[in-house]
């Protein structure tokens, strides 16, 4: 039987990814640069980022492929299946970040998946120990990495190295195309050394969790009264820290966020399974979503490209969070409504019926 929770979860996080991603779409390498003299909504929205949504979903979305890789195993027993299926996936990715986007997370995925899957045969216990390791390594790499150059100047849609960039995006499409092609090259260089690590060791409690019920239960009543407090504790402690104020404090932001974003994603994934209770008609859209998740995250992709490359380039000078997240909600309407129509017509998304046929 199907994991409808897991569906809905998966849908969640897709349109979720939205929220942190469209920033980079405008000028990759600043994420969201602010005005001089920013308003109101943007402390409140970077708060809401904060507390909810910075690298929450990208979490679930962890969580939920390496849960995924253990239930591909019990249906096929064969690794090299799945081992095909990754290499497609890389490549695609990496198809998506050398001609599109330089933010792409499926060759990250496809890169960490093939090392969880070494160790998602073990027992659930060594599970959870590699995967605390493989998150604590990726931490500490991350911690010493900010100490190189630490970065203290504050950057606003006036300053002149934004402007710099974002004339290197803008001047014309072929220029846009050979920044977004080297900060790919970047992107795949950070790989190895963090990135990998931080996504395998959240794929290896994905893994935990599926064989712990988490996903068909949700937790226990010693597990919330772990997870929920630490959410709370390490999310205000994010908050408290002003990565500003010491070389100490820039470097330790990142990995306070990262433990943050696990447990409220853990959290979120406690919750779903408790409303939806696996329940075939219970949030049918976003279930739908989820069953095609590739297809709209590549989706979101080709939008935001179109938007802030061509239709309204001006919209990294002029546009506040507010801005960004009004842009959010039509193309998550949007999607909605995609998935509806097309689930009418077709059992599987587009890009997810040419993965598969390219990995037999």
């Amino acid at each position: 039987m199907r994991n409808i929770n897991m569906d809905v979860l998966r849908g969640i996080a897709v349109l979720g990814l939205m929220f942190m991603n469209i920033y980079t779409f405008a000028v990759f390498e600043y994420d969201y640069t602010p005005s001089a003299t920013p308003p109101f909504s943007d402390s409140l929205i970077f708060t809401i980022n904060t507390v909810f949504i910075d690298g929450r979903f990208r979490s679930l979305f962890c969580l939920l492929f390496g849960a995924s890789l253990v239930i591909q195993w019990q249906l096929w027993q064969n690794v090299e299946k799945q081992h095909k299926r990754l290499k497609v996936l890389a490549f695609i990715g990496l198809a998506h970040g050398f001609l599109l986007w330089a933010g792409d997370i499926l060759f990250i995925y496809a890169c960490a998946g093939w090392l969880t899957l070494k160790f998602s045969q073990q027992d659930k216990e060594k599970n959870l120990r590699m995967g605390m390791l493989f998150l604590l390594l990726g931490a500490f790499i991350s911690f010493l990495l900010a100490f190189v150059e630490p970065d203290f100047n504050p950057v606003t849609r006036s300053s002149e190295s934004f402007l710099m960039a974002y004339d290197a995006a803008y001047s014309s499409y072929f220029a846009g195309f050979v920044s977004n092609f080297f900060m790919f090259i970047i992107m795949l260089i950070a790989v190895p050394l963090i990135t990998v690590w931080m996504a395998a060791g959240l794929m290896m409690m994905g893994v935990y969790l599926y064989k712990k019920g988490v996903f068909i239960h949700g937790l226990t009543n010693s597990q919330f009264k772990l997870i929920v407090p630490a959410a709370i504790s390490l999310t205000a402690l994010r908050l408290i820290i002003d990565p500003n104020q010491s070389v100490f404090m820039y470097a330790i932001v990142e990995p306070i966020n990262w433990l943050a974003a696990l447990s409220m994603a853990i959290f979120y994934c406690h919750i779903i399974v408790k409303v939806v209770k696996n329940i075939p008609n219970n949030w049918l859209l976003l279930q739908q979503a989820g069953r095609m998740s590739l297809t709209l995250y590549l989706m979101q992709t080709v939008i935001f490209i179109l938007f802030f490359k061509v239709a309204y380039p001006t919209a990294a000078l002029n546009f506040d969070r507010l801005d960004y997240w009004l842009v959010i909600a039509f193309v998550l309407v949007f999607q909605l409504f995609f998935c509806k129509v097309y689930s009418m017509y077709f059992k599987q998304g587009p890009c997810e019926l040419i993965w598969r046929k390219l990995s037999r």
